[in-house]
């Protein structure tokens, strides 16, 4: 086998709508199953997989499913048939003229690395430099009543989750925590608002450094730096920024600003592992920890985080917890579970998981497929 890969020869791009288990509720609204386009890209006999992680409507970030299948299915993947690529940076290259849109340039260029890492025989995680057998995970658990959510917690807990993240919004805020602190006085335990809150919310923004909190997420404006860096000024407690974070540029001036103290990285958000792995320098060198946050994914999209978290500053526990809290059936062969609150790395080339063909087909609802 030489290094160079063959040109793609075929691309498919799948629409799937996967039922969760229990609805997740954030501020921005209620998800009760989880759509997404996966890619598929095929050279030299291998496959290289990647989901996206946008929603149908923009109420995440701007991107929306219908706007990201037509810009893979009906530009990118054309663009790529036929045409053999050395390395992701070529990738990167390829895709570099299109503006925004990162959570759709992600797919393709995660599927890449995948396939590309196959073709080296190789773990994802030696390719970007990553190193370890498993991942610390913490959990994150969506807004619902108080007496449920501290059951929810003591049941975590009792499964050896190394943090516990519970999802708040104005009028579910300081009562859940009071609670949960009372029941639970020495969890590591965060917050995140998904945007929820204003600088004059600060009568219950203040009060968050009663709490012991490890970091309060993305407080503030989804597309804001400069009103975190005043809060963050205000606050004993380190804020974590999501949302905001779209690039490794956004990162360097968060941090300059002392905007944040911790960088959850989604790499779908970022546009892609390069971003990513970008991302994760910059807070290196600044010593600020990063952590891998979760977007409901599919063993797909959950094997590319379990690989990216094996880099040296993931220093935080991630979102990547059981996909049996998720799904009754996930869509690749391969179990991805949590043993007392850490994450086996996939074992194998690539992202070390295999699409379970009968369980794809099943929740599949439309298939593009293209060929050289």
């Amino acid at each position: 086998m030489t290094r160079s890969l063959p040109p793609i020869e075929r691309a498919e791009l799948r629409l799937v709508r996967l039922p969760l288990i229990n609805p997740f509720t954030i501020s921005t609204g209620t998800m009760a199953e989880r759509v997404f386009p996966l890619v598929t890209l095929s050279a030299g006999g291998l496959e290289g997989y990647a989901e996206g992680v946008m929603d149908p409507l923009p109420d995440f970030l701007e991107e929306t499913i219908a706007g990201a299948m037509d810009l893979i299915g009906e530009t990118i993947l054309p663009a790529m048939m036929g045409r053999s690529f050395e390395n992701p940076a070529a990738i990167e290259k390829l895709l570099s003229p299109w503006r925004g849109n990162r959570m759709a340039l992600a797919t393709v260029e995660m599927a890449f690395w995948d396939l590309w890492a196959k073709w080296l025989g190789l773990p994802l995680k030696t390719l970007i430099g990553g190193s370890g057998e498993a991942v610390d995970v913490g959990v994150s658990l969506g807004i619902g009543p108080i007496d449920g959510t501290l059951a929810r917690v003591e049941s975590h807990v009792a499964q050896g989750y190394k943090r516990i993240k519970l999802k708040i919004m104005p009028g579910h805020d300081i009562e859940l925590l009071e609670a949960v602190r009372r029941a639970f006085p020495d969890i590591r335990l965060s917050v995140d608002a998904n945007s929820a809150y204003r600088l004059s919310d600060w009568a219950v923004l203040g009060r968050l450094d009663d709490f012991h909190l490890e970091y309060v997420e993305q407080p503030l404006a989804h597309d804001d730096i400069a009103d975190h860096a005043v809060l963050q000024s205000r606050l004993r407690t380190p804020l974590c920024l999501d949302e905001s974070i779209r690039s490794a540029g956004h990162a360097r001036r968060a941090l300059q600003a002392d905007a944040t103290r911790v960088i959850n990285i989604k790499v779908g958000r970022v546009g892609g592992i390069a971003e990513a792995i970008r991302v994760h320098d910059i807070a290196a060198a600044f010593d600020v920890p990063v952590w891998c946050g979760g977007m409901l994914e599919s063993g797909i999209g959950r094997a590319h985080n379990i690989h990216l978290s094996t880099l040296p500053n993931f220093r935080k526990p991630g979102d990547t917890s059981s996909a049996s809290r998720y799904f009754h059936r996930d869509i690749i062969v391969e179990k991805l579970e949590t043993m007392d609150g850490r994450m086996p790395v996939p074992v194998g080339p690539g992202i070390g998981v295999h699409l379970d063909r009968d369980a794809l087909d099943a929740v599949t609802q439309s298939v593009q497929s293209l060929s050289a």
